[in-house]
């Protein structure tokens, strides 16, 4: 509803068409059979535009959702330890996370300490830095290993490479040689 008694008025292709009464502004939009909308209510005077209502919030919502169709959300997992972790249990987990961080994913690893094992949270730090030093080349860590009574944890990320689709235009140990490098071209010698 516009309230204001006088606006500025621009038509369907962005076109000033003046300041005018708001009742004019109105009877104009229903003879070309569209809206009018305030688009600047602060403005002095408030700016209206002459358009199909329906059509502008229908191409507002496709590029919301171009936006977000585009976007790429990242999740975190966690993965909680103990000090006292048996090999199977340690590298069942491991794989975990490796597979976690593969997909793109952020993990918190959390070693969780119980009864005495609270006094002695050097263990769980063991656990947490074994952890980081087996994902290496998959994750680093993000941040400060945080401690708290009952658990140590961190969190890892994972580390950037081309992409998924990236491919190593001449990886090493390939037979074709790069340009420039390695043995001098065999080209005809100057006065021969």
């Amino acid at each position: 509803m516009i309230r204001a008694v006088e606006i500025r008025v621009l038509d369907e292709e962005k076109n000033q068409l003046g300041v005018m009464a708001a009742a004019d502004a109105l009877s104009l939009a229903r003879q070309r059979g569209l809206d009018l909308v305030e688009i600047a209510p602060a403005a002095v005077p408030p700016v209206c535009r002459i358009m199909d209502y329906g059509k502008f919030l229908y191409e507002l919502h496709k590029k919301d959702h171009e936006a977000r169709k585009h976007q790429k959300t990242i999740q975190i997992k966690e993965i909680k330890f103990r000090p006292k972790i048996s090999i199977h249990d340690y590298t069942f987990k491991l794989n975990h996370v490796k597979r976690f961080l593969e997909e793109g994913n952020k993990v918190k690893i959390t070693i969780m300490l119980r009864g005495r094992e609270k006094s002695r949270p050097e263990m769980g730090l063991a656990v947490l830095a074994r952890v980081i030093e087996d994902v290496q080349g998959q994750g680093k860590p993000d941040g400060n290993v945080r401690k708290q009574d009952w658990a140590v944890s961190a969190l890892l990320v994972p580390v950037k490479s081309g992409g998924k689709d990236a491919q190593v235009k001449n990886p090493q140990g390939s037979e074709k040689e790069v340009p420039g490098h390695g043995e001098k071209e065999n080209r005809p010698q100057e006065g021969q």
